[in-house]
């Protein structure tokens, strides 16, 4: 009996909860605000998926009425206006991609009487301006009675010019700066500094000229002389393109492509610009036309997110797979 009696004394706790009275419920309480936890941790999943999916929504909605720009739904006579401002790169606002884009957009709506691009850049790629400087004279060629004007504000220099000649006609401000007509290559020098310091620059390169002009080596002279006609080769194209798009009312004095920047009043006795104006100027008086809609493609978030990303992919491997050199008009 002792036995029995000790053995009793020890149940489990697990055996004395069923023992104890309404266990049923207890268990039931138990099982019931497990239920609850789980279903309320669901809803709000489901409700951050919703208020995610709408915001991606919203997202999208506000890219497409950006991107339209009420041109869509434009109707009767306007000015096409297209706006050029701040540096010309392709991980820039201001690209070949997005300003092409843009001027097809505006040659091809029948109710354009006319484009106006609105400058105001100090320059950038080559590459970009030259683009650029190609489709609108392709445009110009499909749509001949389509009119094309570059109204300068501060700052129409280097690649903007570069564009801007590819115009009828260039309209500026009598203060603007004008012109700039060269190229450069910005680089420095450390290898003085490095040796004061007790630095060694360790670089092995696949190429003989890999490391063409880098910045902690000594300047070697073939290597300056071949970025050198790099250079004069890229002027010569912009000097062709200036000429072309100028023809005969461009005076050549000896400075003209030398790099120097013009007011806006020296570059129209220069032939380097038509006249006084800016762009509003030319719709009203030159288009005929009050009415002005603004055909620039603007960054939207998921641009620049996607440009963000593919800068800091792209500058991870930079310094091993890319030159050193870069050229720009600015």
């Amino acid at each position: 009996m002792t036995d029995q009696a000790s053995i009793s004394g020890r149940a489990s706790p697990d055996a004395n909860a069923l023992q104890a009275p309404h266990w049923e419920r207890a268990l039931l309480e138990k099982a019931v605000l497990a239920a609850v936890r789980e279903q309320r941790a669901s809803r709000r999943w489901k409700i951050f998926f919703r208020l995610f999916f709408l915001l991606i929504s919203g997202l999208m909605a506000w890219y497409l009425i950006a991107f339209s720009n009420d041109k869509a739904l434009a109707r009767g006579a306007h000015a096409a206006l297209i706006v050029l401002d701040g540096e010309i790169a392709a991980d820039q606002q201001t690209n070949a991609e997005r300003l092409n884009a843009a001027l097809k957009a505006a040659f091809s709506n029948r109710d354009a009487v006319g484009i106006i691009l609105k400058i105001n850049s100090p320059g950038g790629s080559p590459v970009q301006a030259g683009m650029v400087n190609d489709e609108i004279r392709r445009l110009r060629a499909k749509y001949p009675k389509k009119p094309v004007y570059a109204a300068a504000e501060d700052l129409c220099a280097s690649g903007a010019y570069y564009i801007a000649v590819a115009a009828d006609k260039i309209f500026v401000d009598k203060a603007s700066l004008i012109g700039s007509i060269g190229v450069r290559s910005d680089n420095f020098g450390f290898t003085g500094l490095m040796d004061k310091l007790g630095i060694e620059r360790r670089l092995l390169t696949a190429g003989r000229n890999k490391a063409l002009n880098d910045p902690f080596l000594p300047l070697d002279a073939a290597h300056a002389q071949y970025l050198q006609t790099m250079l004069d080769q890229i002027h010569a194209q912009f000097i062709e393109a200036v000429r072309q798009g100028r023809g005969d009312r461009l005076k050549e004095p000896p400075e003209i492509f030398s790099g120097l920047i013009w007011t806006g009043q020296q570059s129209v006795a220069l032939g380097l610009a038509d006249g006084f104006g800016d762009a509003y100027y030319v719709a009203r008086e030159i288009l005929k036309t009050e009415e002005i809609i603004d055909y620039s493609i603007q960054e939207n978030l998921f641009d620049r997110v996607s440009r963000k990303i593919g800068l800091t992919a792209r500058a991870a491997l930079a310094h091993v797979l890319e030159p050193t050199e870069r050229f720009s008009l600015n």
